[in-house]
């Protein structure tokens, strides 16, 4: 441990400590917290402005919550619609714990099942907030018109997810997130067309303003016209996704990034555990280097397909023709207590193991089978094409293969980041009057979130808890100006300008492209399904050398006058490779495997992850001390409670 710290040079901060959640019995902080708050007089809260960057499932309903409470609201997102965000794009569904099936959920079992599946490096308190808020979101949506699947009787159906034994997962076929999507569209358009919204689509976030240790503003780009603009509120809430393109090849849509949480890192919020990035197990193989992004195939597929390999090496028969009795149907052999609806990380890393022992399918031996031939028999194919007919259909138009007749071939993929901004029990970050929501901040997942949580995670942020905590921190902050010549925001301004410039100026003969690529291979291979002492140390050495050839031989045509995506996406990637090297200085310093974080060095004798809760049960905050200098490291402490940790075990 000690020979890390002296070779790495960060230093580690005073500890950090989550002021705002209330002590007391767990099932009753979230009442009592609610009670405790300032609050605003609705005649007042016209004074006061909030501005709310991103559109998706929790900017969107953040930004109609608060105007309907009376706030004034200045919105941007950088899709041409507000629509576009990308949790359109979540396919599988939402958790609540409704308990229609009556099959022994409730409010805890929630708790408790994602507590476990996060492999105990959660706030229990933030976990149980989301768990008691999941059963109103569903009412919610519900009154909105979000067409849910529902049984013959009428009543809403059920699903089941990875790492849970009861069917909690509501949904609406394969296309779960961009049903949820509208209703929040919806409520936001509605203020928008009562002015209360100010809406500023194609707009991109490229710094914070602080003044006087207070978040005041941003400074954002037009992406149309290039011009940069600031814009000040009483409040900053960010709802920005999370950062898993830093790894080129993600299921997010290309265009989703980290700047704005990261230039929020810059001016003083703390990033916490950015090492916990989740791989999907289910996702469509890489197919060669064209390819920009991967396509992810929900996991409620694992509700009724069965995964295999051959049992045997090098085995390159069609599936078809290889017999039952010679397939290995892996996860059920090793996990029968859940079978295919092992967690996440579980299942990449089960994935992971059986094509590196050559048993893996398709091109370059980089898959397994997700087969559906039992389900089609026992269900017939009208009812498998009423659950994932669409999810069929995408499947094959990007393969030109029938999973109706042959396997799909699945393997794992970035996907989600559990880190992010770290927040107290209020969702505000380090820096007074900055928020972060959803995947933005890092606050209810720990090392690996549950299939369908994040939908819940946004929607519960949105709806209902920012909209309780953000007028505590209104009513107890005078609403004042913010004159447009400070120094701070001419600094901000300054630093957002001369950096586009200088991106403009290099006059190289590299793509941003080409480099994200390069960035993005390296994290994979040493920090993606598995990491060691190594392979971190191989990427620390080459990410700084990296990011210093960037900005000698990075070319960016065109000018900053207009429209120029090729501008866009080095301003990304300058951030990427930042970011990047905080991301394996944190699997770095975390000598234990928990979660989607494995490492190498430790494992169980059965090769499972081997946590370390005496040196590692705590949240690591990181603080920016500069590019290219050390950063501090500040620890929170996790304490449980009510779900004691132990090993995990899911067979």
């Amino acid at each position: 441990m000690n020979r890390h710290l002296d070779y790495l040079g960060y230093r580690t901060g005073e500890p950090l400590r989550d002021t705002k959640a209330p002590s007391g019995p767990v099932a009753g902080r979230w009442d009592a917290r609610r009670f405790d708050a300032a609050l605003v007089n609705p005649a007042n809260r016209r004074k006061y402005t909030v501005i709310v960057v991103g559109t998706g499932l929790a900017g969107g309903s953040a930004g109609a919550t608060l105007a309907e409470q009376g706030y004034r609201v200045v919105q941007f997102c950088y899709q041409d619609s507000p629509r576009r965000a990308h949790s359109v794009a979540a396919q599988g569904g939402i958790n609540a714990a409704k308990n229609y099936r009556n099959d022994g959920d409730s409010v805890h079992r929630l708790f408790y099942d994602t507590v476990k599946g996060g492999d105990f490096r959660a706030r229990e308190s933030n976990v149980h907030r989301l768990a008691q808020i999941s059963v109103e979101i569903i009412d919610q949506c519900v009154a909105q018109g979000v067409p849910f699947a529902r049984e013959y009787g009428g009543l809403l159906d059920t699903r089941s997810f990875g790492g849970v034994q009861v069917s909690r997962t509501f949904y609406a076929r394969g296309q779960t997130g961009q049903q949820l999507l509208l209703g929040a569209y919806q409520a936001l358009s509605r203020q928008i067309a009562a002015g209360n919204v100010e809406m500023h689509p194609r707009t991109e976030m490229l710094d914070l303003v602080v003044v006087g240790g207070r978040a005041r503003g941003i400074v954002a780009r037009d992406l149309v016209t290039g011009r940069v603009g600031t814009y000040f509120a009483d409040a900053v809430v960010l709802a920005t996704g999370g950062y898993g393109n830093v790894f080129h090849l993600s299921t997010n849509a290309k265009n989703s990034n980290a700047t704005a949480v990261w230039r929020a890192h810059r001016r003083g919020a703390h990033f916490a555990n950015p090492c916990f990035t989740q791989i999907h197990p289910t996702c469509i193989p890489r197919s060669g280097d064209h390819q920009s992004k991967l396509t992810l195939m929900s996991e409620s597929l694992r509700n009724d397909g069965r995964i295999w390999v051959p049992a045997a090496r090098g085995d390159g028969r069609p599936p078809e023709q290889i017999p039952h009795e010679e397939r290995d149907y892996y996860l059920e052999r090793t996990y029968p207590a859940f079978g295919n609806l092992v967690p996440r990380d579980i299942a990449s890393r089960a994935a992971k193991k059986v094509c590196d022992e050559g048993r893996g399918v398709g091109p370059g031996g980089q898959g397994v089978y997700l087969d559906f031939a039992d389900a089609l028999e026992r269900m017939g194919r009208a009812a498998v094409e009423e659950r994932y007919g669409n999810l069929f259909e995408m499947y094959e138009r990007i393969t030109a293969e029938d999973p109706y007749t042959t396997p799909m071939r699945i393997y794992p993929a970035i996907h989600y980041t559990m880190g992010g901004l770290w927040v107290d029990y209020d969702l505000q970050t380090t820096v007074p009057g900055l928020f972060a929501v959803g995947e933005a901040n890092f606050s209810d997942h720990g090392a690996n979130r549950l299939g369908a949580s994040a939908l819940m995670q946004g929607l519960a942020d949105g709806y209902f808890v920012l909209p309780a905590t953000l007028g505590d921190f209104l009513a107890r902050h005078p609403h004042d100006e913010v004159p447009d010549g400070h120094p701070a925001v001419a600094e901000a301004v300054g630093s957002v300008t001369s950096r586009l410039e200088r991106l403009l100026g290099v006059g190289g003969d590299r793509t941003p492209e080409s480099f994200h690529r390069e960035l993005g291979e390296l994290l994979w291979d040493e920090c993606g399904m598995a990491r060691s002492d190594t392979g971190l140390r191989k990427a620390l050495e080459r990410i700084p050398s990296l990011r210093e050839e960037f900005w000698r031989r990075v070319t960016v045509p065109g000018t900053g006058e207009g429209l120029n995506q090729s501008l866009e996406q080095a301003n990304r990637v300058s951030d990427y490779l930042e970011l990047a090297e905080l991301i394996c200085l944190d699997a770095l310093h975390r000598t234990e495997s928990c979660g989607g974080h494995f490492r190498e060095e430790s494992r169980t004798p059965e090769g499972e992850a081997l946590r370390d809760d005496e040196e590692f049960a705590y949240t690591a905050a990181w603080e920016h001390t500069g590019t290219g200098t050390p950063p501090v490291l500040h620890k929170e402490d996790l304490v449980f409670e009510y779900v004691h940790p132990t090993q995990r075990s899911y067979a």
